[in-house]
């Protein structure tokens, strides 16, 4: 008689479900089911369901990493059950979050960087609250100390996303947000100089604007602000918010200065999941000195046994991400992340050129590494009237699953709607092809069959910090 591990009698995931009874049900979205069903069928209708979304290597609106390497899904499933705020049960990964901390300080220009502080996140939303509510504490210590008010403090930003508007209003900061002008795509000096005073905690430039892609002039913007302490002796710090240019300018553009050899940069934030390269959910804040952190911030907490400083503003997270970010600095290395990221402006500068020739539009942000990330938009010719809108385009192409941002800019210029293409990481010239085959194929469509009436934009669009447009509230 033949024996069989329970391995060998265990369902394949590859198995037939589809001739028993699991797929004549309807799956319970209200209320959990009585009973249980084999591991393999759950798994088939929970990845039938799945069917329905895009495929995310198409989806060139999101700033977020798509493809990883097979070695970054195996640390993955090996950190499944790592939770990465027990540092007394997990000394090694801890380890590994500290040196992503002192590799990206360095990377940054710390000047002490292997004694500097800072964290990992969930992301670049949390980590420029984190940089944030820092600048907040700072500066109510020093009004104090001078026996001023505290209640009304304010940031000085460019043109954002949702996470600054997020910070201004749970922590009770005022948003002096500099809107977009023709001419004049983001923050300037004298728009600065304009709107701050001696309730601003921090002026915090964009590297790499949602919106525009360009990187806004933190050195220009520092000196302005130079002048200003010097002048009237009102010193005000900076955070530079480089969710995206953190992880290319180093690499692309290393003379260009917008980092830490600014002293009057106290903290920057980046993103690890978006052109750091990790998987989603990581990102990261390092202060230029320790002494740019509170210690009123920092939470020591005695947890499963062990005593360890937190700042974060959640607890219990996965430390895959974490683990997985410290691979990809020993893999690659900077000339590993210098090859990828100028493959990536490549691409981008390619595609530019193939869509000024396919229809009547100009570019808007060219894939200039000196000037942004890696990214292409562009607008239909003032004066053109081709009978479809950038939004009838966007359409047309997710019939060929292509997921490409068309939205219109943010006050005051929401006249005009953009276009844009997002290069990541395993994006390559021949998807590029296909693309480019795929939106000429849709500008012949639209030509053949216009629409009665060209698509506009929803009132109100803002944007997350992966970069996906979304709806204001309220609208």
């Amino acid at each position: 008689m033949a024996l069989h591990s329970q391995e060998d009698a265990r369902p394949s995931l590859d198995a037939d479900i589809y001739g028993t009874q699991a797929a004549n049900i309807s799956v319970p979205k209200y209320r959990m089911a009585e009973g249980e069903l084999r591991p393999d069928v759950a798994y088939a209708l929970v990845r039938d369901e799945l069917f329905l979304d895009g495929n995310a290597r198409q989806n060139l609106a999101t700033f977020c990493q798509t493809w990883l390497d097979p070695e970054v899904h195996q640390l993955m499933d090996l950190s499944l059950d790592k939770n990465m705020i027990d540092k007394d049960e997990y000394p090694a990964t801890a380890e590994l979050e500290s040196r992503c901390v002192h590799i990206l300080a360095d990377l940054w220009h710390s000047p002490k960087a292997a004694d500097t502080i800072g964290c990992s996140t969930t992301g670049s939303s949390e980590a420029c609250m984190l940089g944030g509510l820092a600048l907040k504490w700072k500066w109510r210590e020093r009004m104090r100390a001078a026996g001023k008010p505290t209640d009304r403090p304010n940031i000085v930003t460019g043109p954002v996303q949702v996470c600054w508007h997020k910070f201004a209003r749970y922590f009770d900061v005022e948003l002096r947000e500099i809107p977009l002008e023709r001419g004049r795509l983001g923050m300037t000096p004298e728009e600065v100089m304009k709107r701050v005073d001696e309730n601003t905690i921090g002026v915090m430039p964009t590297f790499g604007v949602t919106f525009t892609c360009h990187y806004e002039p933190v050195a220009e913007i520092a000196a302005a602000l130079d002048r200003l302490a010097g002048d009237k002796l009102l010193d005000i710090p900076m955070h530079v918010d480089a969710a995206s240019g953190g992880f290319t300018a180093p690499f692309s553009e290393p003379d260009l200065v917008w980092d830490f050899r600014i002293p009057r940069v106290r903290s920057i934030n980046a993103s690890g999941h978006k052109y750091g390269l990790a998987p989603l959910g990581v990102g990261w804040v390092v202060w230029r000195d320790r002494s740019d952190l509170p210690e009123e911030l920092i939470f020591n907490v005695n947890y499963l046994g062990g005593d360890m400083p937190t700042f974060a503003l959640n607890f219990s997270r996965p430390a895959g991400q974490i683990i997985s970010q410290y691979y990809l600095f020993l893999r690659l290395g900077r000339t590993g992340y210098q090859r990828i990221v100028q493959s990536g402006y490549d691409t981008a500068q390619y595609i530019g050129r193939e869509i000024s020739r396919l229809g009547p539009f100009e570019l808007f942000f060219d894939g200039d590494s000196r000037k942004g990330i890696p990214a292409i938009s562009w607008v239909i010719k003032e004066g053109a009237q081709p009978g479809y809108s950038l939004f009838d385009l966007s359409d047309r192409l997710r019939v060929r699953g292509w997921q490409v941002a068309a939205y219109t800019m943010p006050p005051n210029i929401t006249e005009v709607v953009v276009m844009r293409v997002l290069i990541r990481h395993g994006f390559s010239r021949d998807m590029a092809d296909m693309l480019m085959e795929d939106t000429r194929r849709s500008i012949d469509y639209l030509q053949k069959h216009p629409p009665t009436r060209p698509q506009s934009a929803e009132e109100g669009t803002t944007f997350t910090h992966s970069g996906e447009p979304m709806k204001k509230a309220g609208t």
